[in-house]
């Protein structure tokens, strides 16, 4: 579902899920920037659905304390009977100092905590957490704080948590801390080479649950050149130069010159250049895009690469129906 764009309706991605529950699908994810938030939108989604299950993906650490994800992860599973999917991930530096007014500091070990803290809570344990990032009761405040634990019931003690992670460092941690790992821009021909040290720590039935764009289109070309704006604010412009997380995840990839140059000419202000310079094959790997014959084909190549569910990212309901009939 992502999150609505600047000038729409979260009604709109709400409409899409609800189809895709019609039509099969395991789950559906709402995400967040500094726009639209992702709770608001899966509680609608749930009193307007019945199985579909509901993911965050993602809840932004920095927005919200642990002790208060808890609380919402425990009222979302209430309230959908046990359909919630908890994804947390940090976001970047321009998201946490710009928007939240977080410092950056040590996303890893902030990460760690949170969950540690999130867990704790939804099992209905006394929260009490003394950490470099996270002091509960906080110990430097008038000393009337004491330890609680959840007053709600939850559904679940063990709510599954997902972790959006893209270093080899964080998808390791992911596979340590959580039950899921949602990746951005997963190539089938180059990810399981990239994380291949870090996936080999994760316990069974770890879900590796990968997301791609899809456009239902004859005109493959057309498809990639609407997909290349967007990789292009990615590796261009989310970050600053040498501090680009999507930047480093092409060179990963193997694009280096070209994820340098698509970063320079973005942050030069050649939003378009930038754009332009963004490689077909790039698109090609990470994004479905053709007719159907053509996403079948991809998606088998999916399938063999360990990815273990797909979240389909589309904006048309014919896109929707065309791989539910090659796949539900």
């Amino acid at each position: 579902m992502g999150y609505a764009p600047p000038g729409t309706s979260p009604l709109e991605p709400i409409a899409l899920a609800q189809e895709a529950e019609r039509l099969g699908y395991d789950s559906a994810w709402a995400a967040e920037a500094w726009g639209t938030d992702c709770v608001s939108v899966l509680a609608w989604l749930g009193a307007t659905t019945e199985r579909i299950k509901l993911g965050s993906g993602i809840m932004q650490i920095p927005g919200r304390t642990p002790a208060n994800t808890a609380m919402t992860a425990a009222t979302l599973d209430l309230l959908s009977g046990g359909r919630f999917l908890l994804g947390l991930g940090t976001s970047g530096p321009q998201v946490v100092e710009g928007w939240h007014g977080e410092p950056w500091g040590k996303p890893l070990a902030k990460t760690r905590e949170y969950v540690e803290i999130v867990r704790t809570a939804l099992r209905r344990e006394v929260v009490e957490h003394h950490g470099e990032h996270y002091d509960i009761p906080y110990s430097g405040g008038t000393g009337l704080g004491k330890p609680l634990k959840l007053m709600a019931r939850p559904l679940r003690a063990e709510i599954p948590i997902y972790l959006a992670a893209i270093s080899p460092k964080a998808v390791e941690q992911a596979c340590a801390i959580a039950d899921g790992w949602l990746p951005i821009f997963w190539s089938p021909e180059k990810a399981p080479e990239v994380f291949a040290s870090a996936l080999a720590t994760a316990k069974p039935g770890f879900d590796v649950a990968a997301s791609a764009p899809a456009i239902l289109i004859d005109d493959v070309e057309a498809g990639r050149d609407f997909l290349k704006p967007y990789y292009a604010l990615y590796i261009g412009g989310m970050g600053a130069r040498g501090k680009n997380f999507y930047n480093d995840l092409a060179r990963r990839y193997g694009y280096e010159a070209e994820a340098r140059e698509i970063q320079e000419l973005y942050l030069a202000g050649n939003k378009r250049d930038a754009a332009a310079r963004v490689p077909d094959a790039f698109v090609d790997e990470v994004a479905l895009v053709g007719p159907k014959e053509r996403l079948a084909e991809r998606l088998d190549v999916w399938r063999e690469s360990g990815v273990t569910s797909l979240l389909v990212s589309t904006q048309q309901p014919e896109a929707i129906r065309a791989l539910a009939e090659l796949v539900v």
